[in-house]
């Protein structure tokens, strides 16, 4: 299972690879394995504001529905339109092509909420 060092983390999940004052959010490699066959993303539109710990949207698998909770807040920058129609793109590739979301941070101390790849290993 792949932890990448440059993302962070929350407990629910998700990633977060910080560039400057934009984030790229997607569920980590365990989320996907643990949900199986991904067959529907919903997402929100650009221009939707996000906040800490808040549902941003659902993801559908052959085993559950679940939320996906945004770990920043902020403001939808864009949107991974390949996943809404190829949504098993998420269990092949979930750091790379797999991302859901990119927001542009309205606080970026949030971050220091987040978890580590350190602290994310102790959590799974």
């Amino acid at each position: 299972m792949q932890i990448p060092e440059e993302l962070k983390y929350t407990k629910d999940h998700e990633w977060a690879r910080i560039e400057s004052d934009v984030a790229t959010i997607g569920i980590t490699d365990f989320a996907q394995s643990e949900l199986g066959d991904i067959v529907y993303v919903e997402l929100p539109q650009v221009g939707d504001e996000t906040a800490q710990g808040e549902s941003f949207g659902t993801i559908e698998a052959v085993k559950a529905v679940s939320d996906m909770f945004a770990p920043l807040s902020g403001e939808v920058v864009e949107v991974n339109d390949k996943i809404v129609d190829n949504p098993e793109i998420i269990n092949k590739e979930p750091y790379g092509e797999g991302w859901f979301i990119k927001i542009k941070m309205s606080d970026p101390t949030e971050v220091n909420n987040l978890l580590d790849k350190e602290q994310y290993e102790e959590l799974i």
